[in-house]
């Protein structure tokens, strides 16, 4: 059975169980624009996310960089028709970012909470294209098959630390800590214990 991301998925994990605590969001949004901002040396001025679902991240963006431009894409056709409109959310896969090159690279791209859930084959075709895209910190939240966490498991892939290790390091992704990786561009700027 083939998983959908419809309005019965956002809201028994988004609203019903609220696995996104909104607390918890704000803080990830602003290590992810710390930490971009601290190696691009001033603000962010454009985010890319992928997977984005109904956009739950742009809100408290803009709060923090009232300025700056959101881009997202999802591969749900639900999210996309509510809120795609009014939340610059646009209909793709992952793997289609194979080819797909929807703007210049952003200072920040945000990849949180779909990794895990990819088909390996997807999850290759896609890869690298988001590194091309990504000319400041991409922000790629996994779990591992070491981590232990709440929330929806149908359709994990149980896959060690140390393969998205090399998988990110092998698309020309920098780790930086904290799901942080610089993007190909910005690899030289990390000092050595910078360095993951």
């Amino acid at each position: 059975m083939t998983k959908t991301y419809d309005r019965a998925y956002f809201d028994r994990w988004y609203r019903q169980q609220n696995i996104q605590d909104p607390r918890r969001l704000e803080r990830k949004v602003a290590l992810a624009v710390a930490t971009a901002e601290y190696y691009l040396e001033r603000p962010i001025r454009t985010v890319l996310d992928i997977g984005c679902g109904e956009g739950a991240w742009r809100k408290p963006l803009l709060k923090l960089r009232p300025k700056a431009s959101y881009l997202g894409f999802d591969s749900s056709e639900y999210a996309i028709a509510r809120h795609g409109a009014r939340r610059n959310l646009h209909l793709a896969r992952f793997g289609d970012f194979e080819w797909l090159r929807p703007c210049a690279p952003v200072d920040l791209l945000v990849c949180s909470d779909v990794i895990h859930y990819l088909p390996t084959r997807e999850l290759g075709r896609g890869l690298p294209g988001l590194a091309e895209l990504c000319g400041g910190v991409a922000f790629l939240e996994a779990f591992a098959a070491e981590d232990e966490f709440e929330g929806d498991t149908d359709g994990f892939q149980s896959r060690k630390a140390s393969w998205y290790r090399r998988k990110f390091q092998d698309a020309g992704l920098t780790p930086v800590g904290s799901y942080c990786w610089l993007g190909p561009r910005m690899a030289a700027t990390a000092a050595a214990l910078e360095r993951g």
